[in-house]
């Protein structure tokens, strides 16, 4: 398609948002569109429509069929409760949660959303206020509700909004459901779209579900003594401006901590995100005013959430007393450390226990388990991915789950990544690491002296709009049918396309089997000297995302840093081989 049939698709779309059944401010917006003499807004605010997918929806906010709107949300919703309506059909008190998060327009997309379920028939539990998403997935569960929606872009730029959708485990959705219920969302029309709502299936959500909430995450603790014996642990949090400003430190408070120090200016919730670049815990420039107090104060531990309270990221000192950012692989090798290791010194590892990663998580997270006789199971990006692992084992003992990208489950009430428990376990590992005369930098070191090393490196390229999308899919097409040999010298052993669910020995040709019941966009190179390479277009964002895990030997905690520079020299090397400099 030329830019000229483009943009009489994006004039026709955009004429008809104009004279239809739209509110006159969204009217207004799509005029001056129109009569911008640069074009490139209004074409990517209608050039597609604003994709429902597996994740929900995602996308900057405004007027248009490409943008975030009452009218974008509305046939998300409305083809969500048809869809529940189908499935759930004779059964009485259908329900659903809403949640949202501080970003612009939350609270009015989270009542759109509210009114269009309770005008379908089914309950809509909201809570009073913003709250982070995986308090949402816990009420889901506990309320019995069929389904609920968060309304939220998790660390996206201000710009930006979504909306995600659960099922009645509490989960995202996955398979039947989620193709379903993206048939039924395309299927809607406007006119079909039921706004007005019926207050008498509305019903607010408030402090009891976040006790209970809290209690439950309480559940979670392994070492009561040490908190107890380090309860002024100093430790600074930062919510982003974001869902954890009162549930992080009330539930750090039941854990039994006593010196929480907070950062004001970042305590006051707004989705302008006004004193980071990005409300991102992956950036350590969103962790900067909290190290930086850290630093004045000599704290133990900082740890930040994103806006929508379901990442976490921490930095402690290292052995020259400098401040790091521990990653999101290392921050979820930690967890599961201490989690199977707490479990096995207190006798509550059973021999059916299993925890979960994402296959682009560092693979000594799998190493660590093995070796201490608990099962590591692999699944694709995405906690529902997580939670369909614990959907399909009953009967197994779940003891954590986690990715690279900051996020962690220390619990099964949970169906998403969980900030507010992942803080409350992770302040304790670090007063069980006190106790020890240690600090969770130091546990790390541990982990790689008895386990192996490695080094994990995430970047990612921006391509926003059309022709951003086409040039990556033009990228993951190359690399899937004109892969290189060697990546740095390195000779390519083993090629893992997800999209197939086929791995090839490009050796030798052989061929085998993925065990996975769904396909996914990612592809995965294992090179000769143990690296392993992960490539996947991001499902929210205009981004190809890449995954680096480098091994070395690491004999003793004084090769520490000699090892380390080493690892990031060779990650070096591999991002100029596949020129991404």
């Amino acid at each position: 398609m030329n830019k000229t049939e483009i943009f009489e698709i994006v004039n026709e779309k955009a004429k008809i948002w104009i004279e239809g059944n739209y509110d006159q401010e969204t009217k207004d917006a799509v005029k001056s569109l129109l009569e911008k003499e640069d074009k490139t807004d209004l074409i990517d605010s209608f050039y597609k429509d604003l994709e429902f997918g597996t994740g929900g929806l995602r996308g900057k906010m405004g007027p248009g069929t490409n943008r975030m709107n009452i009218y974008t949300v509305g046939a998300a919703t409305q083809g969500l409760a048809n869809y529940i309506n189908k499935v759930f059909a004779g059964q009485d008190n259908l329900s659903v949660c809403i949640g949202y998060d501080c970003r612009n327009n939350s609270k009015l997309y989270s009542d759109t959303v509210a009114n269009i379920f309770s005008a379908n028939g089914i309950k809509a539990y909201i809570f009073e206020d913003l709250r982070p998403t995986p308090e949402m997935s816990f009420a889901i569960r506990q309320l019995g509700c069929q389904s609920g929606v968060i309304i939220t872009a998790s660390h996206n730029p201000k710009e930006y909004n979504g909306y995600k959708a659960y099922w009645e485990d509490g989960s995202q959705l996955v398979v039947p459901h989620d193709k379903n219920v993206i048939a039924e969302v395309k299927a809607v029309k406007l006119e079909e779209i039921k706004f007005e709502g019926n207050p008498a299936l509305i019903e607010v959500l408030g402090e009891d579900m976040d006790k209970l909430y809290l209690d439950t995450v309480k559940t979670l603790s392994l070492s009561p003594e040490a908190i107890k014996n380090q309860k002024d642990l100093k430790i600074v949090f930062t919510p982003l401006h974001g869902t954890t400003v009162k549930l992080v430190p009330a539930s750090l408070k039941n854990y039994g901590f006593e010196n929480v120090i907070h950062i004001p200016e970042q305590d006051v919730v707004d989705g302008n995100f006004p004193t980071v670049w990005s409300a991102n815990p992956e950036e350590p420039e969103a962790l900067k005013m909290a190290v930086d107090k850290a630093k004045e104060i000599n704290a133990d531990l900082v740890m930040a959430c994103d806006p929508d309270g379901d990442r976490l990221g921490i930095a402690a000192t290292n052995d020259k007393g400098e401040w790091e950012i521990v990653n999101g692989n290392q921050t979820a090798l930690i967890f599961n450390y201490y989690l199977i290791r707490r479990r096995k010194e207190l006798g509550l590892l059973t021999g059916n226990d299993y925890v979960v990663k994402t296959i682009v998580t560092t693979e000594l997270f799998k190493d660590v388990a093995e070796q201490n006789g608990v099962q590591c199971f692999d699944a694709y990006t995405g906690f529902k991915w997580i939670a369909d692992v614990i959907r399909k084992n009953p009967d197994k003992n779940y003891i954590g789950g986690g990715e690279e990208s900051f996020g962690y489950m220390p619990g099964d009430f949970t169906r998403d990544k969980d900030a507010v428990s992942s803080c409350s376990i992770m302040a304790e590992i670090a007063a069980w690491a006190k106790e020890q005369g240690k600090n969770v930098f130091d546990i790390l070191k541990d982990i790689y002296v008895e386990y192996g090393y490695s080094k994990e490196k995430m970047i990612y390229i921006v391509r926003e709009g059309l022709e951003g999308a086409q040039e990556i899919e033009k990228l993951m097409y190359d690399y899937r049918y004109n892969r290189p040999k060697k990546i740095n010298g390195s000779t390519l052993v083993l090629v893992k396309d997800y999209s197939t669910r086929i791995a090839t020995n490009p050796v030798t040709g052989e061929e085998t089997a993925l065990d996975f019941e769904t396909t996914a966009d990612v592809l995965q190179f294992y090179l000769e000297d143990g690296t392993k390479i992960s490539v996947r277009p991001s499902g929210t964002e205009p981004k190809i995302k890449y995954y680096f895990e480098v091994r070395e030997n690491l004999a003793s905690i004084e090769d520490f840093y000699a090892t380390e520079d080493k690892a990031n020299k060779k990650i070096q090397g591999i991002i100029s081989s596949l020129e991404l400099n």
